[in-house]
Formats: structure tokens, sequence, C-alpha cells
């Protein structure tokens, strides 16, 4: 697994902003796209139009799945952890003092600003001034 130091994972947000809007916005149509297809599969008389319908829509889930898995491939290559797709909620690997931490960032945010440890989560995330050695001091 790789570390971050922060200035590596600051600029590494660039390319990854997007991509986790992209994830969201495939999430959000394939949620829209199955309840369609839902409704569509109720309906008890399947026509050439219901037919052709359900198989645009199943086409387009699968198009949609295929590039969400693209991204989270992306990621996991960059050793960029997913937490939750909704907030775009990441975690960066960094060692801070020796000890590997968590840099924890999330859509709409500036710059990496927080940290947790590896075995916490989002509620316990806590300024990257409050680590000894200042903001990015002991960051390795």
């Amino acid at each position: 697994m790789r570390y971050y130091d922060l200035a590596a994972a600051n600029e590494r947000l660039a390319v990854v902003r997007p991509l986790l809007v992209a994830l969201r916005l495939d999430r959000d149509s394939v949620a829209k796209e199955q309840q369609e297809i839902a409704r569509l599969e109720a309906i008890h008389d399947h026509g050439a139009g219901i037919v052709a319908e359900l198989d645009q829509r199943e086409a387009a889930v699968r198009d949609a799945v295929t590039r969400m898995h693209a991204v989270v491939a992306q990621l996991v290559d960059w050793d960029v952890t997913v937490r939750d797709i909704t907030s775009g909620l990441i975690d960066f690997p960094a060692l801070a003092n020796g000890r590997p931490v968590w840099l924890c960032w999330r859509l709409g945010e500036g710059e990496i600003a927080w940290w947790h440890a590896t075995n916490e989560g989002f509620g316990a995330r806590k300024l990257l001034s409050e680590l000894t050695g200042g903001a990015a001091g002991p960051l390795s």
C-alpha cells in the first residue's frame, strides 16, 4: 500500500473530485433506472414498446455500473478508499509520526484538513493541526 503525504493527497484531489461526482451521478442514475424497470415489469401487458423500454433501461444500468466499476478500480489503484458515495467521503492512507492513519476528505471540502486512526471512522476525525508537529509536519 502506498502512503500519501499531505501534498500528494491534495494533488490527487484534482482528479479524484470529478470521479467522485461521476460515481455519485451514476449511482443515482442506476437507482432511478431500477425504479423504472420495476414499474415497467409490473405492467401486465408487455407489448413491444414496453419490452424495448425495458431493454433500453437495463442497458443504461449496465453502462452506469460499468463506469462505476471503472471509477472504483481507478481509486483502488491509487490506494484511495471510498467510504460513502453519497457524501463523496474518501480516505488516503498516510503515516503520521510513523503510524498508519487516514487522511479524511469529502466532496465540498477544500484541501484535506482532517485525519483519523485506521480503526476509527468519520465520526472520530480530527483536524490535521491536532497532530503533533502541525498540519504537515508529522506526515510522511
